[in-house]
């Protein structure tokens, strides 16, 4: 599916490639209802080692294009290539969005001011479910808008690059960090966390194909689909991110994981919203005997394991439920299941495009940036995760 007309992507050597991960929400905590309408939240988000793929490079005019300057006709429009599974619609793709706001944020600055900086020819390789709490669309349009960036020879400042990164939605801001962090604000606050010392544990993805609106879930929220103790999760949270950013290791985050599964103030809008989330979790939970948690609105399931060996036994086990039947299956066809790990930061690598901040550096995106007005975001609300 290509989104645009004409377009050619250039020769291989000047395809510009990012890996977009996935987000895991180790803890959920959804503090207050806020004035402009979003909700104001605490969370340590991780990225994980299953993404996407995000390539760009220069589109080419076809050959028999007119000489003149074409900038508004079809054949110089971006473009984008999809490919893969459970496709995004190309009107909500945020790729596009992304590319064109960045675009917009450099026009002035980029080497070829005050020409507008040129067509982009977009593929994008999805392997992370779509609307499943694991910022799989969130994490393109970072990729997107880094890689484009790239493509022009142009850079943005942190708080710039921030802020568009937050139009275009409130988990993108998250991608930017490049590791684990933690997340307040509606998502625009974000302090980035050392990596957790030792082996990276492994995590087991179980995403029912149920598609779960971030809208409607927030809204069961604030009409009382709430934890008993609506202060349990912050309170996890806060301390989750304080070891984190003390030195905590992976194994005594383990230790953890029946706290961290519980510390999800979503758990119980989500389940108000799509009932049979419940049952299909407390049969996972039973199956691997093991504390099962949610990723965001869901209705992706997780589960943490010491070794990759050991997710994968416990991947199997899944499977088998699944093919017999003992594992309830619920929405439209057999879960996504998938084993990953966490993606530690790397503790060298070159300055993206995007800029990132350092460790420590708080992140906000400026309440008087026109860019902060309301958008279709994933952690924040209004569309689906």
């Amino acid at each position: 599916m290509t989104a645009g007309d004409g377009s050619q992507p250039a020769g291989d050597r000047d395809r510009i490639v990012r890996e977009a991960p996935a987000k895991l929400n180790l803890t959920l905590a959804v503090i207050r209802r806020r004035a402009d309408g979003y909700h104001a939240l605490h969370s340590v988000m991780v990225p994980l080692a299953l993404s996407d793929t995000i390539a760009v490079s220069a589109a080419e005019a076809p050959p028999d294009a007119n000489a003149t300057d074409t900038r508004d006709s079809p054949d110089r429009r971006d473009t984008l290539a999809l490919s893969g599974f459970d496709l995004p619609g190309e009107g909500d793709n945020l790729v596009l969005r992304a590319i064109a706001l960045a675009r917009a944020a450099v026009a002035q600055t980029w080497p070829g001011a005050p020409a507008e900086p040129p067509p982009l020819a977009a593929e994008l390789v999805k392997r992370i479910p779509v609307a499943a709490g694991l910022g799989g669309g969130s994490s393109d349009a970072a990729s997107a808008l880094d890689a484009a960036l790239e493509a022009w020879d142009t850079t943005l400042s942190i708080q710039r690059a921030v802020a568009v990164a937050a139009a275009l939605g409130s988990d993108v801001p998250f991608f930017l960090a490049g590791g684990a962090a933690r997340i307040s604000g509606r998502g625009e606050f974000v302090d980035p966390l050392p990596n957790l010392k030792g082996r990276q544990p492994a995590v087991l993805l179980v995403t029912p194909r149920v598609a779960v609106s971030t809208r409607e879930v927030f809204e069961a929220f604030s009409h009382g689909a709430k934890p008993v103790r609506t202060d349990a999760a912050q309170e996890v949270s806060e301390r989750l991110a304080a070891d984190m950013a003390a030195g905590l290791g992976a194994a005594a985050l383990l230790e953890r994981a029946a706290e961290l599964a519980n510390s999800n103030d979503l758990l119980p809008a989500s389940v108000a919203v799509v009932p049979t989330l419940l049952l299909f979790r407390r049969a996972l939970a039973r199956l691997l005997a093991l504390p099962v948690g949610q990723s965001g609105s869901g209705p992706t399931c997780w589960t943490l394991y010491p070794s990759l060996a050991e997710a994968r036994k416990a991947a199997r086990s899944v499977e088998k439920a699944i093919a017999t039947g003992s594992l309830p299956e619920i929405g439209r066809g057999a879960p996504f299941v998938a084993v990953t790990k966490i993606l530690a930061r790397p503790a060298t690598s070159p300055a993206p495009r995007a800029a990132r901040a350092p460790e420590g550096h708080n992140v906000v995106v400026s309440k008087s940036d026109p860019s902060t007005q309301r958008h279709r975001g994933e952690s924040g609300e209004p569309d689906r995760r």
